[in-house]
């Protein structure tokens, strides 16, 4: 229960570690590990120059919330980007050092982080139960996992301000690959309420 507002949390994290400072101290430690397989510069040092994605860190803090307990915390996690698409089999070690295999970043998670994430998930079951959704995400399409039935609930003017947002980003600064990515959604979500 948060902000009146009751919801389940649901998933599972990749481990959790003990670690024993030099104090005696014994802390949990958290571990998600993310693969990366399209490309080597997913775990590039200019791909990750800003630290781990927003939505990794968010799904920590789930996590937080649910293997943590008062008597023990998980306050720390480490998230782990895997690449599994290498550059190259021969690199000088300058390249490698640009484009390693692997990337790990540490994270504190702290009471704001966790009420930030419920507080989102209470408004959004607080929208539900109104009918009132929020608006559609474009950018995080492709996970999303009922496309038709959001798809199918979007209005002529919501549809309208979708189609003005995608003919901005194609015009932006945004890499090629993005912009595909957010036309190629924009197209599905025509052809899905069209079959509607």
């Amino acid at each position: 229960m948060h902000n009146g507002v009751q919801f389940a949390l649901f998933g599972t994290c990749d481990g959790i570690m003990r670690y024993v400072s030099e104090d005696g101290e014994v802390l949990r430690v958290g571990l998600e590990v993310k693969s990366k397989q399209t490309t080597s510069a997913q775990t590039s040092e200019y791909s990750t120059r800003n630290g781990p994605k927003e939505d990794h860190v968010k799904q920590c803090v789930c996590y937080s919330l649910m293997y943590g307990t008062a008597a023990e915390p998980i306050d720390y996690y480490v998230i782990l980007y895997v690449n599994a698409s290498k550059k190259s089999w021969e690199m000088s070690a300058d390249e490698f050092a640009k484009n390693p295999d692997i990337k790990a970043f540490g994270i504190e998670i702290t009471d704001d982080m966790r009420r930030d994430v419920l507080d989102n998930f209470a408004n959004i079951v607080k929208a539900a139960k109104s009918g009132e959704p929020p608006a559609l995400d474009i950018a995080n399409w492709t996970f999303n996992n009922f496309k038709r039935a959001c798809a199918a609930g979007l209005s002529d003017e919501e549809m309208t301000q979708l189609e003005r947002e995608v003919a901005a980003m194609q015009r932006s600064g945004l890499p090629d690959f993005k912009k595909r990515q957010f036309a190629e959604a924009y197209e599905q979500v025509k052809t899905l309420r069209g079959a509607v």
